[in-house]
């Protein structure tokens, strides 16, 4: 389904998000996405990333397509062809993405393979020139997602150079994983934990560039560690941490957003996705590949272990319809009863 605009909140850049969930190969998927909008109305969601050669040759109702609930959306593109760049970012924006993202921080051997990713950290000047292809085609925000540099880079010179070079390309924004990236020697795993975290080097980056939004990655795990990150930075992103804690989402909106609107109970997002899961599974869409990103939802609560068995067991039945969702919440919601009951006794 081709999603509709729809501007973005603001922090003093026009458009420019608070805060964002990363994007990550085989979870941020449509399905991901529209689950974690049920646990927040603000935060950024971003796509997989998608290459620029798939947007223009592949099913773009399949790449491409989301959910009009999935705004605020960005579009993370792979390429590093100024021309199909500027193509696929074209459909991008038609397809109503808000923001277009180009991926210079990916060190997988694939990407690498492609020249582009994490290696174009090596080249700021067709970074540039893929951001000065992108902006004249698309009027929504530009941005690029790096890392402060690549194998032995100085990250002083690396990050710098980067910034610079896409700035005066007319980006809207930089993303930055703060981290360098190994081209050889790290799985792309490792290349997210290994390299040494270097926070300080973004704030850098902002007290330069005062002028350009930043955004930080890498290393923060709470909202607490993004309060903390905020006071130097304009936005923060979480990956891997909300992917697996996305109750750590359901607080997003009133703690930076100051959304003071109620935020949903774990229970209701897990009901939300009843009435869309049952048009994915009339459509043909196994409901494992919904399900999937939802397993973490009750992670540290009463009848969190029960949740996960039964949703995965559930799911692994052919036949499985939203029915599963119903009955894994029935299954947990006794679980945790119980444990209330025995605790209430205790006392």
């Amino acid at each position: 389904m081709q999603g509709t605009k729809n501007p973005g909140p603001k922090n003093g850049f026009s458009g420019a998000p608070l805060f964002a969930v990363a994007p990550m190969m085989d979870r941020t998927d449509r399905h991901c996405r529209f689950f974690h909008r049920q646990l927040t109305r603000r935060a950024l969601l971003f796509t997989e990333m998608v290459t620029a050669d798939a947007v223009i040759h592949g099913d773009r109702e399949a790449l491409l397509g989301f959910h009009p609930a999935e705004h605020p959306i960005a579009l993370q593109l792979g390429g590093s062809n100024p021309v199909r760049l500027a193509e696929a970012a074209r459909i991008g924006a038609d397809f109503g993405y808000d923001e277009i993202n180009l991926n210079v921080g990916c060190p997988s051997g694939r990407v690498q393979s492609g020249q582009f990713g994490a290696c174009l950290m090596l080249q700021p000047d067709l970074v540039a020139a893929c951001v000065v292809a992108i902006r004249s085609v698309v009027d929504v925000r530009v941005t690029v997602k790096c890392r402060l540099g690549v194998d032995d880079q100085d990250p002083e010179e690396a990050l710098d150079a980067i910034a610079d070079a896409v700035v005066l390309a007319g980006v809207d924004g930089l993303w930055v994983h703060a981290r360098r990236a190994w081209l050889s020697g790290l799985s792309p795993k490792q290349n997210r934990t290994v390299p040494p975290l270097d926070h300080e080097r973004v704030n850098r980056l902002k007290q330069r560039l005062p002028d350009v939004s930043i955004g930080l990655n890498g290393g923060l795990s709470d909202l607490t560690g993004c309060r903390e990150a905020l006071k130097q930075v304009d936005a923060v992103m979480l990956g891997r941490a909300v992917y697996d804690r996305p109750e750590i989402l359901l607080a997003v909106d009133r703690e930076l957003y100051g959304d003071r609107r109620a935020a949903p109970t774990p229970t209701q997002a897990a009901t939300a996705m009843i009435d869309y899961t049952a048009r994915h599974c009339r459509n043909g869409a196994p409901i494992g590949r919904i399900t999937r990103h939802m397993v973490g939802l009750f992670r540290g609560t009463s009848g969190a272990r029960t949740w996960r068995h039964a949703l995965t067991l559930g799911a692994a039945d052919a036949d499985a319809g939203p029915r599963v969702i119903l009955q894994a919440l029935a299954e947990r919601d006794a679980v945790a009863g119980s444990a209330e009951r025995r605790a209430h006794l205790a006392a």
